[in-house]
């Protein structure tokens, strides 16, 4: 049985009602885990507010500001899971952004400026993270992320998201073979594509998602739910051989030629 009591889980990337992340956070919680969130601060306090209504149900235990383009916020978001929990035993890093300019037109007029942009947001900092999140995880632990599959083949108007999408699957490898040896599993999930508030900067995502419709396997694309459940179970005990890996959960699309 699937069984997160007692585990501390920290989930980033909740914007709305439609954010894989929630639905992840959702699946966490209904299995015991004690959950902790971050929230990406306005000025004016509006994500704030709409994140901590969001995930009142929740009960989080823990509730900071992260802008991973903040180093002294990153460290400050680790230091009260230190002071909070002592110990951190999930991190779901679900965090991506690139310049609506630069997903579609032609690739190689991509901006330097866009380019490091997304790759900062989307890449680095799921490593940064990782980093931040390691010596907190002394009894092991399960860090997973979300990809898509523009981070292995060309997706129309993904453009620069794929190339960030690339390194983060990479940086799982590359994660998971230096945080082996303390019992930390890095993984990722490969989301068929979703209406969210991330997704609705791709250009035509509701042909996109029509698409998966009609050619994957099960004739339907995902919910966040199964994106949750998928994220529940790699971060569980059923999952303890699982590390390294990008876990498709597209109904069954990338399996599909012409």
């Amino acid at each position: 049985m699937l069984d997160l009591t007692g585990k501390n889980a920290l989930v980033t990337g909740i914007a709305n009602h439609r954010s894989i992340a929630w639905g992840i956070a959702q699946q966490l919680h209904n299995a015991g885990a004690n959950i902790g969130i971050t929230y990406l601060p306005d000025e004016r306090g509006k994500m704030e507010k709409k994140v901590a209504d969001l995930v009142e149900p929740l009960n989080p235990t823990l509730f900071v500001p992260c802008d991973v383009q903040n180093e002294t916020q990153i460290q400050s978001t680790f230091e009260a899971v230190k002071s909070q929990w002592e110990k951190l035993d999930i991190l779901i890093h679900c965090l991506a952004f690139a310049n609506k300019d630069d997903l579609s037109g032609n690739f190689s007029n991509v901006s330097r400026q866009g380019f490091t942009q997304a790759l900062e947001v989307s890449t680095y900092s799921f490593v940064q993270l990782a980093g931040a999140a390691k010596p907190l995880m002394t009894e092991g632990g399960s860090i997973v992320t979300l990809t898509y599959l523009g981070g292995v083949r060309v997706v129309p108007n993904y453009n620069v998201m794929g190339i960030a999408k690339a390194g983060l699957e990479m940086s799982v490898r590359y994660l998971a073979a230096e945080l082996g040896t303390q019992n930390i599993r890095v993984n990722g999930i490969s989301a068929g594509p979703i209406r969210t508030l991330a997704s609705s900067a791709v250009g035509g995502i509701l042909d996109m998602i029509h698409h998966v419709e009609e050619i994957a396997p099960l004739r339907r694309t995902v919910t966040q739910t199964e994106v949750g459940n998928a994220a529940a179970f790699l971060c569980s005990d059923l999952a303890s051989g699982i590390t390294g890996q990008v876990l498709y959960v597209d109904a069954g699309y990338a399996i599909m030629g012409m």
